[in-house]
């Protein structure tokens, strides 16, 4: 493979120029760039001592837990925002889709921090940002015009949040953030947490507007655990509709609830992704920021054993989060970009299962990371 100007330029037999720097990868794997399609870089502990996690079992007290976290003077998130990036390049990702909370509380300082983190490793990852209310839109007056301000101010996505649950107002919900992203020109990232009958009711609601505003294309819905019943005659019905109007699903193998099944979201033409949600945070204390082991996850939550059955897994955390994210001119196809990942492995099964550490990493052609190791300093 010859890369030229940031870009693939020739592979195969053509692949050769006299003066180019030669990296002779001894027989190993090479993959595009992972793809992070969910998480939240702003919450995360990464680096700093253990977190005890007092709260529980609602997801209020979860919130809450929250809220009085980013009160201590030690999380800085600008700082820990970026040790969870570099963490994550460490791993192989090249492109992050980051929600990012904003509050009547807090303000924008969150989207201000992640911001600017952003720009310090514009270089070596590609961060989207999706601004979200996490505390609610509509209950806490100030939040949706905080949002609109953040939408302004540069972020990529407008975050939804469980129009039912939370809001209680899925109409005064879905008109606000379907109203804030015509405005901008930005795509939609929905949370849906709400199962059975009132989460398929926003999918509802929410495929009704994609149609009614012709955003066919532009909204992804993550977790929507009330897909997660794929014998259902109304899940199969969703997700036919979902394909219908092109509305992408982002899934993260959760531990302790149903998620959509990925070979009824592939068999139905849903597009799909996979994110890793929180890492080491107020509301999940585990996760490394690595891909392939969420790939795993996702092959072991669908009873996926066959090798193309894991490889499947691995493209949701490839092509399939690349696509959701609408990132232009990614894979291993002459004139894509050369965000790569080359690793051990006899075969991409294989990758995905031993999840070895020793990877090398190319934004742009560059290499950033070498056997598992960053090549560029850190401030």
């Amino acid at each position: 493979m010859l890369l030229r100007g940031g870009k693939i330029a020739a592979v195969g037999a053509g692949a050769s120029c006299a003066d180019a720097a030669v990296f002779d990868a001894g027989g190993r794997l090479m993959i595009p760039g992972l793809v992070e399609a969910h998480t939240h870089l702003d919450k995360s502990f990464w680096g700093m001592r253990w977190q005890r996690r007092p709260a529980g079992p609602c997801p209020i007290d979860e919130t809450e837990t929250e809220r009085r976290n980013r009160r201590e003077p030690d999380l800085n998130t600008n700082r820990q925002s970026g040790r969870l990036a570099v963490q994550m390049i460490k791993m192989g990702t090249t492109h992050i889709r980051s929600h990012v909370d904003v509050d009547t509380e807090t303000g924008l300082a969150s989207i201000e921090a992640v911001m600017a983190m952003r720009e310090q490793l514009k270089d070596v990852i590609d961060v989207e940002i999706v601004a979200f209310a996490r505390s609610g839109l509509l209950i806490r007056p100030g939040t949706l015009e905080l949002l609109d301000r953040a939408m302004a101010l540069g972020a990529d996505v407008v975050g939804g949040l469980d129009p039912c649950a939370v809001d209680r107002d899925p109409k005064g919900h879905l008109d606000a953030i379907f109203g804030l992203a015509q405005k901008y020109g930005r795509p939609i990232d929905l949370h849906l947490h709400e199962r059975g009958e009132m989460g398929a009711f926003s999918i509802d609601l929410t495929i009704e507007r994609v149609r009614a505003l012709g955003m066919q294309g532009m909204v992804a819905i993550s977790h929507a655990f009330c897909l997660g019943t794929s014998d259902s005659n109304q899940t199969c019905r969703l997700f036919d509709d979902l394909a219908r109007d092109r509305i992408a699903l982002v899934i993260t193998a959760p531990e302790a609830s149903a998620a959509p099944s990925v070979l009824g979201c592939i068999k139905a033409g849903v597009l799909i992704a996979g994110g890793s949600d929180g890492v080491r945070d107020s509301w999940n204390p585990y996760g490394t920021g690595d891909m392939l082991e969420r790939a795993m996850l996702i092959g072991l939550s669908n009873n996926f054993r066959r090798d193309a059955e894991v490889e499947l897994a691995l493209d949701i955390c490839t092509y399939g989060g690349a696509r959701v994210m609408s990132v232009a001119n990614y894979g291993l196809a002459v004139g894509c970009d050369a965000d790569l990942v080359i690793l051990p492995g006899e075969t991409l099964a294989e990758a995905v299962v031993s999840r070895p550490t020793d990877r090398t990493v190319l934004k742009g052609g560059r290499i950033v990371v070498r056997n598992g190791e960053l090549t560029f300093p850190i401030d």
